[in-house]
């Protein structure tokens, strides 16, 4: 297994959206820190997947098309959101920059998505977690996360799972 720092917007959005894939084996939703500007606890989550199922490449792509990669580029003191991946080592910066930059001819904004080394994470509060599988028909569920969702089923279903897991996943 490997693991990588995903931000963008809404961790409960992120969370949600990484459950849906087949390949990862736990998703973490919480806070994440890396140096600075970009030193302060921004929303994110911790994805550990099996590369020989689905790439980084994959996940940094499916990343990209389920949140702004642009509007979220806030990365001063305080911001709670960052459109960010963040790394373990230089293999993986080197990864995802060349799927980063591969994938800017797809989009009609500018990628401003960061690559950060990860510093430090916290978890969210238990009753946070899961957040979608625990209630998918809350009203946030419904209108921000349910989109980002048929979006993968669309044009990812070769890597989707049918559902998002009603229990907490972890699949290794």
């Amino acid at each position: 297994m490997e693991k990588i720092g995903i931000g963008g917007g809404c961790h409960w959005c992120t969370e949600g959206v990484f459950q849906m894939l087949r390949g990862v084996a736990q998703v973490d939703q919480g806070f994440i820190r890396s140096d600075p500007p970009a030193d302060s606890w921004a929303e994110g989550v911790i994805v550990h997947f099996d590369p020989a199922i689905i790439g980084l490449p994959i996940l940094i792509e499916v990343h990209l098309r389920t949140h702004s990669p642009a509007a979220l580029a806030s990365y001063a003191a305080g911001s709670k959101y960052r459109s960010a991946i963040y790394v373990h080592d230089d293999g993986q910066r080197r990864e995802a920059a060349e799927a980063i930059e591969a994938l800017r001819p797809a989009f009609d904004t500018p990628i401003d998505t960061r690559i950060l080394p990860l510093r430090a994470f916290k978890h969210s509060d238990e009753r946070f977690r899961n957040y979608y599988a625990t209630d998918p028909d809350r009203p946030f569920c419904r209108r921000y996360i349910d989109p980002k969702l048929d979006l993968i089923r669309r044009e990812f279903a070769g890597i989707a799972l049918p559902a998002v897991p009603t229990e907490p996943l972890n699949r290794k």
